[in-house]
């Protein structure tokens, strides 16, 4: 089953008055900010005083804690009798990142009133063995150290019966929360939840983080004489939580992400950071703390990859914390480490998710449900997202527990797309479950594995009833029109104007048309010890009509995720966000600010037609056979003049894959030319020959000591770059150390130290012999195939297929 292509949309066209233009220009001292005016205009920014208090944080007046209403009171005096009798406290926390920035804002807030010897403590539920929430052994692990008053952050909203549970025990429980109201109020101290205020409140939105941050707030509010360190020094771990939790950046969450980035930057800048183990996160993730994709990119999914590698999260709050550089050193790694091999297991479970797919017909299925009992549950959330958009279906992915007392019990996460409410769809087979709770486009649940046949087709028969049959078609919408000529320092500035980008204020998404891409080159990332991880990322250079052949206005861009074929020949549209590396190598962004290089990050690309146009390929005869046989001189050209004088489209090398074929097909459909497929017989392949070869080339690199580019190998080798990273897999399990950039290949022979298992060694010769036998098998073919049949299967994929590449 193919992925759902994306509806692209352009946002309407606005034209703001030229008096609001210039308000643009004073308040922010650009020059004719025309593209910044507009985005302004068009997010419903209409005045200059909410102009002020968008663009400068000290113009902004944030809401009181106290807003919240006599919940807030009550527990800001149960934690005031609480330091008075010196009573023992313990804050319960979650182990995402909104969960563990809020136990340490709690805990490094609370640290200021309660500082006695063991008085405060904190607890963080094992991912990979618990889940969400209280729970009821946790409770007497806590009664049984003599806490007497428990602070819940991001979480205890929807359990009553723990808290009934804590209360047996002799403890007292606050909560504060954001998640989902319960629909009578617990029996607890206070509960400060967001969900409580009106819809329009500028704290309606506040993620855990932030609720914490605000009980803070008011207990320096009260207790003005008693902290020794300002409160000021907890807001980058709000902006941390706020972003990563992807909460709506409007009203005070907009105003408290402002001002954590303004703090979080200052943590690289200082030789003496007041949170060193922050500083370490910034310095490996190669962030500098000043834009919100410095975290969302960066320091979020650290934080996160530890509880889905490791269960056990609690080392976050000591990270984020501790002043003690050395040991925030050995912790950061160690997080660092975990997001390394979340990356491998993500992408794993990814393509093994796809796998399960193709093999289905989804014209029925509304809702996506898949179990594997190998998947590790820490990554199903983040899968399921992905498995969403490319999909355009609310996705479920469940593993298999060890069995129970109640048997074996199907465990995992459920991701939304396109604003549909997965929450009420899962909440409405409430009575099959055993665990669930969530938001309406990210949800954790558990059932019998013996009732997952009746609940996906329970929940596919809700969502038929409510939304329809057909899935909903994922929605990309351009703000703006752009060339290449168009990117760079100004439009930066002006798209700048809307940072912190979030949920609520997304990027600004650019559609640049008509263009074409130069240099790709595709790279397996690497961890911090250089050992490459399962996650591709693809570079190249933009150019259109706009920059005319001038090589050194050609566009660096990254694409995530796609190898280098992803990026085909000929004309395309593309929709991308305008981004900066402060760490980028590119030779052609030289031009650039020295500590800031900009780059476009691909969101999406499509064949360059009409935006509201649907790709609508020729389905005439549009392949010239002009194959030579064996009796032709391999070492004669396969065009012949004559032969192709009615195009400039001739396929001189025998494809491997049918893509390869396609984008010809879609050139060919452009320029309204015909392909001629000239080349010759492919020559028989030893498969242990090409290795001998390899092996020899690799052994001459590394005697030379020179560099040699992936494409000068595989072209030697005649091999595809996919079998040329299998080749090179090889080398290195044969005593080769293979250092591999974006740009050039380096090869050592070094046996004693690169020894690997034998039956390593053979696996990965094995996997390298099978691509090349497998590649030869498909020149073959494609050589020998009627042109009549080429002709009809591609033709007949182009129209019914996505046009984004796979």
């Amino acid at each position: 089953m193919a992925a759902v292509e994306a509806d692209w949309q352009i946002a309407p066209a606005s034209s703001p008055p030229d008096e609001w233009v210039n308000a643009v220009e004073q308040i922010t001292g650009l020059s004719r900010p025309q593209w910044g005016a507009q985005l302004l205009w068009d997010r419903g920014l209409r005045s200059a005083e909410a102009l002020r208090g968008f663009i400068h944080a000290a113009d902004y007046e944030p809401a009181s804690p106290f807003d919240f209403g006599e919940e807030m009171v009550w527990a800001v005096e149960r934690l005031m009798a609480a330091r008075d009798r010196t009573e023992k406290v313990a804050i319960w926390g979650d182990f995402d990142a909104d969960g563990i920035t809020s136990t340490a804002v709690l805990w490094d807030g609370l640290r200021q009133f309660f500082s006695g010897p063991d008085q405060l403590t904190y607890f963080i539920p094992n991912r990979l063995k618990e889940s969400h929430g209280l729970a009821m052994t946790g409770l007497e692990q806590l009664a049984d150290q003599g806490v007497q008053l428990i602070v819940t952050c991001d979480t205890g909203s929807t359990n009553p019966q723990e808290i009934d549970h804590a209360q047996r025990l002799g403890m007292e429980v606050i909560v504060t929360d954001h998640h989902t109201l319960p629909t009578q109020r617990p029996a607890v101290v206070a509960i400060v939840n967001p969900r409580a205020l009106p819809a329009g409140h500028p704290m309606a939105h506040l993620s855990g983080v932030a609720v914490a941050y605000k009980l803070i707030e008011a207990l320096y509010e009260r207790l003005p004489d008693v902290p020794t360190r300002p409160l000021s020094e907890l807001v980058d771990l709000v902006a941390i939580g706020l972003i990563a939790d992807l909460v709506e950046l409007t009203g005070d969450c907009r105003y408290l992400a402002q001002i954590g980035i303004e703090q979080l930057q200052k943590q690289l800048k200082s030789d003496r950071p007041t949170r060193p183990g922050v500083a370490k996160l910034l310095e490996l993730c190669r962030r500098a703390g000043d834009r919100p994709t410095d975290i969302s990119f960066g320091i979020g999914p650290r934080i996160n990859a530890v509880s889905r590698i490791y269960g056990e999260a609690s080392f976050c709050v000591e990270l984020l914390t501790s002043d003690d550089s050395e040991r925030c050193r050995v912790l950061a790694e160690k997080a660092e480490d975990a997001n390394a091999r979340r990356k491998a297991l993500q992408n794993t479970v990814f393509q093994q998710a796809i796998d399960q797919l193709e093999n289905r017909d989804l014209s029925t299925t509304g809702v996506i449900v898949l179990c594997d009992p190998q998947w590790p549950v820490g990554v199903l959330g983040l899968v399921a997202g992905q498995v969403a958009q490319q999909y355009g279906r609310p996705t479920i992915l469940l593993t298999l527990d060890a069995p129970g007392t109640e048997g074996t019990l199907a465990r995992g996460s459920a991701r939304s797309v396109n604003q549909i409410d997965l929450y009420d769809l899962v909440n409405s087979q409430s009575h099959l479950l055993t665990g669930f709770g969530g938001h309406p486009f990210a949800a954790g649940l558990s059932l019998p594995a013996a009732d997952l046949p009746m609940f996906t087709a329970a929940i596919n028969q809700q969502y038929r009833q409510k939304l329809g049959g057909q899935p909903n078609q994922p929605r990309i919408t351009a703000d703006l029109v752009v060339t290449v000529a168009d990117l760079g320092r100004d439009l930066f500035n002006q798209l700048n104007l809307l940072e912190p980008c979030g949920m609520g204020n997304p990027a600004p998404k650019l559609l640049i048309k008509d263009c074409w891409f130069e240099g790709a080159r595709h790279k397996n990332l690497t961890d911090r010890n250089d050992r490459k991880i399962k996650y591709i990322q693809t570079s190249f250079r933009l150019c259109d009509q706009s920059i005319s052949s001038d090589r050194t206005r050609q566009f660096p861009g990254i694409w995530w995720g796609h190898y280098k074929e992803d990026l085909p020949p000929g004309r395309w549209d593309v929709i991308a966000e305008l981004d900066y590396s402060k760490y980028s190598k590119d030779k052609y962004a030289k031009g650039q600010d020295a500590e800031t290089r900009l780059l476009v990050r691909l969101i999406d690309i499509r064949p360059a037609v009409a935006i509201d146009t649907p790709l609508t390929p020729t389905v005439d005869n549009w392949l010239l056979d002009r194959r030579l046989t064996n009796s032709v001189p391999e070492d004669i050209k396969p065009a012949v003049r004559e032969d192709t004088s009615e195009t400039d489209l001739v396929l001189k090398k025998c494809p491997t894959q049918w893509q390869a074929l396609q984008l010809w097909q879609h050139q060919a459909s452009q320029r309204n030319q015909p392909l001629v497929l000239a080349f010759a017989p492919p020559a028989a392949v030893d498969p242990i020959h090409k290795w001998k070869t390899l092996l020899g080339l690799a052994k001459y690199i590394s005697r030379a000591q020179i560099v040699v580019t992936a494409e000068r190998l595989a072209e030697k080798l005649e091999v595809s770059d996919r079998t040329l990273q299998l080749g090179l897999t090889a080398l290195a399990k044969a005593g080769f150390t293979v250092e591999t950039s974006a740009i050039d290949i380096r090869l050592r022979y070094e046996p004693a130290i690169n020894q690997t298992d034998d039956l390593i060694r053979a696996e990965a010769l094995s996997h390298f012999l099978s691509a090349v036998q497998e590649e030869h098998f498909r020149r073959q073919y494609f050589y020998q195939v009627p042109v009549s049949t080429l002709q009809a299967a591609i033709s007949a994929e182009a129209l019914h297929s996505s046009a984004q590449p796979r």
